[in-house]
């Protein structure tokens, strides 16, 4: 194990790769690709041989994790909205596997690796968080967001407050340069990097000016996301988003109205119409707004209509019964009655 992995020298503004041994490790990691990346993208390492560097990969990964023998799932960013940050070299000894197989990947790229137990939690397993059995193989879905060059392994953690906003911004700043241009996917991974930084262990820590200051960034990123997703018609991801900057802005009137489209195509008009009327009632002058309200309007007067013209056909006037010609002799016979009921009632009134 201990010459798993190795860190090599590259050129400034080339991405480090890990070399691991194969007769090792070949038979402890598979990987298959799920999803492979339509983006111009680099992987996370290029092919070079040292020692030791100056420049560390710092990447950012979101998975899923589960034991193979139990499919107990023990970890998932993706759930708990948090990438992992992750320094290539400078790992944590159980996520060796997942750092050897996320060095072969490329940005944006989506994988499914099998790691032996040698690679992963080793023969005692934890027993803590997460708990994973001893010996257990680990199954991972895992997706590379994106890398940074961090010189001397400094990794974000490490960073102040004010390096970490401003790497933050920088990423943000190309994620809307690259929304100009309608590359989504590329902005999508700039905003997902961005957020990395803020993430709530940082965020939990921050107050007054300094927490307005990250704040500042890291909702335009989720609100940008937002915006990007109703795009690509992923509107219960955008939902998300928005209602992340509404936990901390319960006015934002972006965040209102992205939520509320994308609950209008998903056809949750109630929830839509609750957040087009909140966002008015701050920006009462807003075209969209009222545009999308008056959409709702129309929407819910054709729903009506058709519920009309449905219920006209179920419930409509009740026709009247039509005599069976069976029954004509009764008919006959109660007019027969009535006529002798008549005339017998005509004769007793003379004779009194």
């Amino acid at each position: 194990m201990e010459t798993l992995l190795k860190m090599v020298v590259v050129l400034p503004g080339l991405i480090p790769k890990w070399k691991y041994s194969k007769k090792k490790s070949q038979s402890k990691l598979s990987r298959k690709v799920m999803a492979r990346s339509h983006r111009n993208t680099q992987h996370a390492s290029v092919s070079l041989h040292c020692e030791s560097s100056e420049f560390l990969a710092c990447v950012s990964v979101h998975y899923r994790a589960w034991t193979e023998s139990t499919t107990h799932k023990f970890e998932d960013t993706w759930q708990e909205q948090q990438p992992l940050e992750l320094i290539l070299g400078k790992e944590k000894k159980e996520m060796t596997g997942l750092a050897v197989g996320v060095a072969s990947m490329k940005c944006g790229e989506r994988s499914l690796l099998h790691v032996g137990w040698e690679l992963g939690y080793g023969k005692q397993g934890n027993f803590s968080f997460p708990n994973v059995p001893p010996m257990a193989d680990i199954i991972y879905e895992v997706e590379l967001i994106g890398f940074d060059e961090t010189k001397e392994g400094k990794a974000r953690s490490d960073m102040t407050v004010e390096e970490r906003i401003g790497a933050a911004d920088r990423r943000k700043m190309d994620g809307n340069d690259l929304f100009k241009e309608d590359k989504l996917a590329e902005a999508m991974q700039q905003y997902e990097m961005a957020i990395a930084y803020m993430g709530d262990d940082f965020m939990f820590q921050l107050f007054g000016k300094y927490r307005d200051m990250a704040l500042a960034v890291k909702n335009p990123c989720h609100l940008n996301m937002a915006a990007s997703l109703i795009k690509l018609k992923r509107f219960d991801e955008a939902i998300m988003h928005c209602s992340i900057v509404l936990s901390e802005d319960e006015n934002n009137v972006k965040a209102l109205f992205r939520r509320g489209k994308a609950r209008a195509e998903l056809g949750q008009t109630d929830a839509a119409r609750e957040d087009f009327q909140k966002a008015r009632k701050f920006a009462p002058e807003d075209k969209a707004i009222a545009k999308e309200l008056r959409l709702l309007a129309e929407h819910d007067k054709a729903v009506y209509q058709k519920q009309k013209e449905l219920y006209k056909g179920l419930f409509g006037p009740r026709p009247e019964a039509q005599p069976n010609q069976s029954n004509w002799l009764v008919i006959i016979w109660h007019w027969l009655v009535s006529i002798f009921c008549h005339l017998f009632r005509r004769e007793r009134h003379k004779i009194d």
